[in-house]
């Protein structure tokens, strides 16, 4: 089936600017064309922030010519397909107006067929101000309805179907972007359009699967001879007959048996089997890959409150993960290339979940593809985010067809776990003046939206659950779900919003975490990709730019001094504002999943940036590990040995993700700063399926200040060794030993090697590479090889060579810093 992608160049011009007439790519957004062709400047660098806003203040006009062959009018229509439309557009062929856009989120097929002719064509894009759109839609409005002041740099943004964070966040920069983000795609229609491919799954008792494909398409032509659908799946062909008499649209249902399925499972369950499904009608194609699993959501009610657990075939699944934002602020930059390295990522630190965040966009299906092959759950928000969202008809109307259109789109996909209504809306009804001084009408305003969402992924998608908002405790319930943790999901912020310290996060149990954070600041080597050394200070304009929660500077530094001695430079506050952000995340984490009774799931706030800046992240706009995602690999690990402190007694305790009984053996070590071994008591923990063991505790000498030692835990198999280390004493009461770090790069067999040793107990080691890749392991505790009876050894993962790594790697260590 021939189609034409009206990809590449395309002249941009703008009524504001007579001036500029340059090439813009599309796919492509209006800024990364103008910072192509040297108009714009680098918004990522110093303060350029505020230079460029212009840009999203402007009209932006572009257009191209196409050739169309003779033959192609030969077709019953020619459909013009648009996606990722952002975000108000109008189209027009040859001088005809052919579709008006005003949904980013809406996909568009409209047929152009009148408006073509053969040859050269001409086609034309006008993008309105995204700005001056949503102020007029606001004065529309029969009440006031609050927007996301305090995130949003550009009112009312929330009358517009467009991505929210694009107006600004509290970790992203204001680019108000337009643009095209998905190809432009003209297909011509013979006899029959294929609309869409869409299949259920009925899992019977003996384990087979009934797998029901339905094929929805347009008769176009009529005509006494019937055409054929064409369905491959799983390397066996079947063909359905098209009854061609009548011009409607039809819908045919055929079903596939499969008698030993090969179960799709999340990462560290088992492998993400996909089979191919592939559906043929008149030259049209719709090819997906499909995921045979059993999918649930258990809320039942229990002693506690009421569950929060993913079961997937039939087994309880420990959600660990994170929350994703937009991958860059510049939509150009949205390459299959970064979507797979940021999703590899995820998985690398044994992550199974990632919840698509509700101000940000539904994700391109390379996203979804990724995740379908890389077995990582999908909690799919529907964008809204931390603000009100007006309930007139037309606004309902467009977010229903918007709704129609996604749930269509990504319901076959095996990864995708939940629809979720909004982000953090119930709980903005309390945050405003005019909702809090009219709740009752407020609510009124939410429930009709939510409820609308509601109805339309239930006759979607009935396979899956509906969860209203995030945090919610449950069906209709607008309680405080940042504080109750006995039923539904949760976000915790006490830590870092409030101010409380880490063993906060010891006062709740949630069922389910689907937001907690803590803030750090970037690498150095991030660091130098938008600041000149002269502004290598926290303080600094470039910093504080790059600083986007009004206290966050203020907080990072406040608890250094709960918790650490004060660092001696910039590079060291740097680093330790990412070892505060690790233990963060690694204490509520290991709490969290040594009481698996209470709570199935765990995501954090956040995986990665769209822009260079000081965040939540664990992973820089760079790519970078931070510090936090190398502990995220250990404390999400299927096994995990984790010390806790409760009521002065020291428990280990041992952790089994996995449906299956694992026997870890090791050793417990109470060790001085100097290194001296002060006691060691072996370990065996036989770990049922799913379980958790506690097989050591010490109680805490409350004479004693604790300040003397610091425990280690290492335990194994044969597949793996895991480790962990606990303080007893705050860090900076703790007399830890300078330590000398001895280390070189090693080739073994073509692949490079840290090798390091020390003569004192080195703590939060962190290999720093100012190049590309990574090393396997990092931030971990270091302890002298006579101790250990072996150097470390860390496999490099990338293409410098030895003598660049020489050059590039710096060791941090805790004691270093002051």
């Amino acid at each position: 089936m021939s189609t034409l992608l009206l990809d590449g160049k395309w002249k941009l011009t703008s009524p504001q600017h007579p001036n500029i007439d340059i090439s813009c790519a599309l796919p492509g957004d209006i800024h990364s064309a103008l910072i192509h062709s040297g108009l714009l400047e680098n918004p990522y660098l110093g303060c350029n922030e505020q230079n460029v806003q212009w840009v999203g203040e402007s009209e932006w006009h572009l257009e191209r010519t196409f050739h169309i062959d003779a033959e192609w009018f030969e077709a019953n229509a020619i459909d013009l397909k648009l996606e990722f439309v952002d975000t108000l557009a109008e189209f027009t062929i040859n001088g005809h107006p052919v579709v008006s856009c005003s949904n980013m989120f809406r996909r568009y097929t409209v047929d152009v067929l009148p408006y073509l002719k053969p040859g050269q064509n001409e086609i034309k894009i006008e993008l309105k101000r995204a700005d001056i759109e949503a102020a007029e839609r606001a004065k529309r409005l029969p009440f006031p309805v609050p927007w996301a002041v305090g995130n949003n740099q550009i009112p009312h943004m929330n009358t517009l179907r467009k991505t929210q964070c694009h107006a600004g966040w509290d970790w992203g920069i204001c680019l108000l972007v337009s643009g095209i983000y998905q190809s432009i795609v003209l297909e011509p229609v013979h006899k029959t359009r294929l609309n869409r491919v869409q299949t259920v799954q009925h899992w019977q008792d003996d384990g087979s699967c009934e797998l029901e494909i339905n094929v929805s398409f347009d008769v176009t032509a009529h005509s006494d001879e019937p055409s054929t659908i064409k369905v491959e799946f799983d390397d066996q062909i079947y063909l359905l007959p098209v009854d061609m008499a009548t011009l409607d649209t039809q819908c045919t249902t055929f079903t596939v048996s499969v008698a030993k399925p090969k179960r799709w499972w999340p990462a560290g369950y088992g492998d993400a089997y996909l089979y191919p499904l592939t559906v043929t009608l008149n030259q049209h194609q719709i090819s997906k890959k499909l995921g045979l699993r059993k999918l649930e959501l258990d809320t039942s009610v229990d002693d506690i409150g009421s569950a929060m657990t993913f079961v997937v075939n039939d087994q309880a699944i420990m959600a660990k993960g994170a929350n994703w934002i937009p991958l860059d602020a510049l939509p150009s930059s949205h390459t299959p290339e970064n979507y797979r390295r940021l999703l590899e990522d995820a998985k690398a630190a044994n992550m199974n979940m990632i919840r698509v965040w509700g101000g940000g966009m539904y994700e391109h299906d390379i996203f979804y593809e990724l995740c379908d092959e890389l077995g990582l759950m999908i909690w799919q928000d529907l964008m809204f985010a931390c603000a009100l969202y007006p309930s007139t008809k037309e606004f309902m109307k467009d977010v229903e067809l918007e709704v129609i259109d996604q749930v269509r789109r990504l319901s076959d996909h095996p990864s995708l776990a939940l629809w979720c209504g909004d982000n953090e809306v119930i709980g903005a009804i309390g945050w405003y003046p005019e909702s809090k001084n009219n709740r009752e009408k407020y609510v009124v305003n939410y429930d009709r939206l939510n409820n609308m969402l509601a109805r339309v992924v239930e006759e979607e998608d009935p396979t899956r659950r509906f969860w209203a908002s995030s945090p919610c405790n449950g069906e209709l319930d607008f309680g405080d779900a940042w504080h109750d943790d006995d039923s539904g999901d949760m976000h915790f912020w006490d830590v870092w919003h409030s101010g409380k310290s880490l063993d906060a996060y010891y006062s709740v149990k949630p069922r389910f975490c689907s937001e907690f954070g803590y803030q750090s600041w970037p690498s150095l080597p991030t660091v130098k990709t938008y600041a000149e050394e002269s502004d290598w200070n926290v303080t600094s304009p470039t910093f504080e730019q790059h600083q986007k929660n009004g206290r966050g500077n203020s907080i990072i530094t406040e608890m250094f001094t709960r918790y650490f001695r004060f660092p001696t430079t910039f590079e060291n506050m740097l680093y330790l504002s990412q070892v505060q952000q690790a233990l963060a995340i690694k204490t509520a984490s290991e709490y969290w999943r040594a009481h698996k009774d209470h709570c199935r799931g765990i995501l954090y706030w956040q995986l990665n940036d769209c822009w260079p800046v000081s965040s939540w992240s664990s992973i820089e706009y760079t790519g970078r590990w931070k510090q936090l995602h190398y502990h995220a690999k250990r404390f999400f690990a299927p096994q995990l040995a984790t010390f806790i402190e409760e009521n002065d007694v020291i428990t280990l305790h041992v952790i089994n993700d996995q449906h299956r009984p694992v026997t870890l053996t090791g050793t417990v070590r109470k060790i001085g700063w100097n290194g001296e071994v002060l006691q060691s008591w072996p370990v065996e923990s036989a770990l049922v399926a799913d379980g958790v063991t506690q097989p050591w505790s010490t109680t805490l000498n409350k004479s004693n200040p604790q300040t003397d030692y610091f425990l280690h835990v290492e335990l194994h198999d044969k597949a793996q060794v895991i480790e962990n280390t606990f303080y007893p004493a705050l860090y900076k009461h703790a007399d830890i030993q300078k330590s000398n770090i001895e280390w070189t790069i090693i080739n073994e067999e073509g692949q490079h090697y840290i090798v390091l040793d020390c003569d004192q107990p080195a703590h939060f080691v962190h290999i720093e590479f100012d190049g590309e890749g990574r090393f396997e392991d990092s931030s971990f505790t270091l302890l002298p090889a006579t101790i250990t009876g072996s150097q470390r050894k860390v496999k490099y993962l990338g293409n410098a060579s030895v003598d660049t790594l020489l050059a590039g790697v710096t060791i941090y260590d805790l004691r270093s810093t002051y």
